[in-house]
C-alpha cells in the first residue's frame, strides 16, 4: 500500500506560519480586552469583552477576527488528503467570524436562566459551533492516517482535552446556567484550542517536502 502524501509544500508551510502568527496575535488580543476590559472576571463569559459597551470591544473583535483567518490558513495548510478536518477547521472559522461580527448584548445571556435576544442566541450559537467545528477537527486529524505523527500527537491531546471540557461546559450550562464554573470551564476550553492551533500549525511550518529540499540543496551544492 503507497505511502500518504504527507508533505508539505512552500504554500502549504507559509500558510502554516502565517496561522501561527495569526493564533498568537488573536490570543494576545483577546486576552488583553478580557484582562483590560470591563467584564464581570471568571464569573462571564469571554465574549462580553466584545459587548458595544466595552472600550475593548474593537480590540476583542480584531483578535477573534484574527483566530478566524488562523482557523482558515490552518485548513488551506492540510494536506489534499485531510478534506474532513480542512473542511471542519473552514466552517469553523466562518463561525468564529460570524461571532464577531454579531456581539451580544450585556451579559451574553443564554437560555435556558437568561432571556436572551436574536443576536444573543446567533452569537452563542456561532461561538458554540466554532469551537465544536475545531475540537471534530482535531479528532480527524488524530484518527487520519494521512495525518503527520506530529500533528496527531498535537491532535489526540488536543482532543482528549478539549471533548470532556466541551461536554462539562454543555452539562454545566443546562445546570447551573452563567458562572464561575462555566466561565472558568470556558477559559480554559479556549485555552487548549488556542494552543492546539499554535502547536499544529508550528508543526506544519516546520514540515518540509522532501523534494523541495532536496532540490534547494542541490541548488546550494551547484553554487
Amino acid at each position: 500500500m503507497a505511502e500518504p502524501d504527507r508533505a508539505v509544500g512552500p504554500a502549504r508551510a507559509a500558510a502554516a506560519s502565517a496561522a501561527a502568527g495569526c493564533v498568537l496575535a488573536g490570543t494576545v488580543a483577546v486576552i488583553v480586552a478580557v484582562v483590560a476590559g470591563p467584564g464581570p472576571g471568571l464569573t462571564g463569559y469571554v465574549s462580553e469583552a466584545g459587548v458595544a459597551d466595552s472600550a475593548y470591544a474593537p480590540t476583542y473583535r480584531i483578535g477573534v477576527f484574527a483566530l478566524a483567518a488562523a482557523l482558515l490558513l490552518l485548513a488551506a495548510a492540510l494536506p489534499a488528503a485531510l478534506r474532513l478536518a480542512a473542511a471542519l477547521l473552514g466552517a469553523g472559522s466562518g463561525f468564529t467570524l460570524l461571532s464577531a461580527v454579531v456581539t451580544c448584548s450585556t451579559g451574553c445571556p443564554l437560555p435556558p436562566f437568561e432571556a436572551a435576544t436574536v443576536a444573543d442566541l446567533v452569537h452563542g450559537g456561532s461561538s458554540i459551533a466554532g469551537v465544536a467545528a475545531v475540537v471534530f477537527a482535531m479528532l480527524a486529524l488524530a484518527w487520519s492516517p494521512a495525518t503527520t505523527p506530529a500533528v496527531r500527537r498535537i491532535s489526540a491531546l488536543g482532543g482528549a482535552l478539549a471533548l470532556p471540557l466541551s461536554g462539562a461546559i454543555a452539562l454545566a450550562m443546562l445546570i447551573a446556567g452563567r458562572g464561575g464554573l462555566v466561565g472558568g470551564l470556558e477559559r480554559v476550553l479556549l485555552a487548549v484550542t488556542f494552543g492546539w492551533g499554535l502547536a499544529a500549525a508550528t508543526a506544519l511550518g516546520l514540515r518540509r517536502d522532501p523534494a523541495v529540499t532536496k532540490r534547494s540543496t542541490d541548488g546550494n551544492r551547484a553554487l
